[in-house]
């Protein structure tokens, strides 16, 4: 194994740990504790054999050389995780306009009730 190799092995190990910690303190859910696991399991497995995994994507994708087709695969990768952010951003961002509509239109109604009691 190649130095790079051990340093990725302990970086993803300790992106690993890192990840159960914050499910553990409550401040990520089983979902995406089981995503970002299973994403680091595939780092792992592709540091620790990028020759034989970068070949098999190359025969798969039908690409010149494996490390393209290992690029071809993150930036694919990249690709979908911001889909998912941008879908994640745009459900936010419609609960934060419906919860503005509901406080506004509370406010609306305490502002009509003290205006009626004097």
């Amino acid at each position: 194994m190649y130095t790079i190799q051990y340093i990725a092995l302990f970086t993803i190990l300790g992106l690993m740990v890192y990840v159960f910690l914050k499910f553990n303190n409550q401040k990520l859910e089983l979902s995406d504790l089981i995503a970002w696991e299973l994403f680091f399991m595939i780092l792992l497995i592709v540091s620790l054999v990028p020759v034989k995994i970068s070949m098999e994507i190359k025969k798969i994708l039908g690409l010149g050389r494996g490390l393209d087709a290992l690029f071809v695969s993150m930036i694919g990768l990249a690709y979908l995780l911001m889909f998912k952010l941008y879908l994640d951003i745009d459900r936010i961002e419609r609960e934060i306009t419906d919860l503005n509509r509901e406080i506004g239109i509370k406010l609306k109604e305490i502002e009509d009730l003290l205006k009626r009691k004097p």
